[in-house]
């Protein structure tokens, strides 16, 4: 049998998502989309608990050739040293916590990094960089990017293109200049982190991608491509080129 590499996959405290009873013990949740998607790429897609022990945390990192921060709630504006805005959602401090730690362990490690849709937002706050917390009130001239399921859109409802730069890694990867994504953030990236390029843009100039300047296999978008894999080649394509990247050939 073909070693897959393990690629980490880090998950959400329960009681975070909107009506979840805060009764309930304490417990952590991802959207299984996130693993079949890895697993179809070729990985073995694991877990990451949010685990306050740094040991336990840092020896669960280490088994990982690769490491995937899905979407999910907003990200906490004390990050990145902002006050919270009237229309700042649900947060998780835990699972800030715990991403931010692993971004900065995977970019000093060169460990191949994907961020999709909140993931993005994570490793762009982790380089240093800041967000918008509503796209709508703090972004003038922006288009609509709030497609959630819950306003009524499936969750591969194609919602605007992004330009993608002509020499990017993810240009590489998708094969396409002007690439058609789906849209389920409010959040977006304000002042990008030091050690970024931005590597596609929606129309309003907001920043859909980031990739690293050095060379590490690091990729962040801002739509949600794990609802494609299956049926999209260009989107396949991501996935594979990180799957490759973790084990070791790219």
């Amino acid at each position: 049998m073909t070693q897959r590499p393990i690629i980490g996959i880090t998950t959400q405290t329960l009681q975070a998502i909107d009506g979840i009873p805060s009764a309930l013990p304490p417990s952590v949740v991802m959207n299984q989309r996130y693993y079949e998607a890895v697993a179809a790429a070729g990985g073995a897609p694991i877990l990451i608990p949010l685990l306050e022990d740094l040991d336990a945390l840092r020896a669960t990192y280490e088994a990982c050739a690769g490491i995937l921060i899905p979407g999910g709630v907003d990200m906490d504006p004390a990050t990145y040293g902002e006050a919270p805005h009237a229309r700042l959602g649900r947060i998780d401090p835990a699972r800030d916590r715990v991403e931010l730690q692993l971004t900065h362990w995977a970019v000093a490690d060169r460990k191949p990094l994907l961020g999709l849709c909140r993931g993005l937002q994570v490793i762009n706050v982790a380089a240093g960089g800041t967000l918008f917390q509503d796209l709508d009130a703090q972004l003038p001239g922006a288009i609509r990017h709030d497609y959630f399921p819950n306003f009524g859109f499936a969750r591969g409802h194609l919602a605007h293109d992004v330009a993608v730069e002509p020499s990017s890694r993810l240009r590489a990867l998708v094969d396409l200049d002007q690439l058609p994504v789906n849209s389920m953030h409010h959040q977006g990236v304000k002042q990008l982190g030091a050690g970024l390029v931005a590597c596609a843009r929606a129309e309003d100039g907001l920043v859909e991608a980031v990739e690293s300047a050095n060379g590490h296999w690091l990729v962040g978008v801002q739509w949600h491509p794990e609802v494609f894999d299956a049926d999209d080649p260009h989107t396949r394509d991501l996935f594979r080129g990180f799957i490759e990247a973790a084990s070791g050939e790219r």
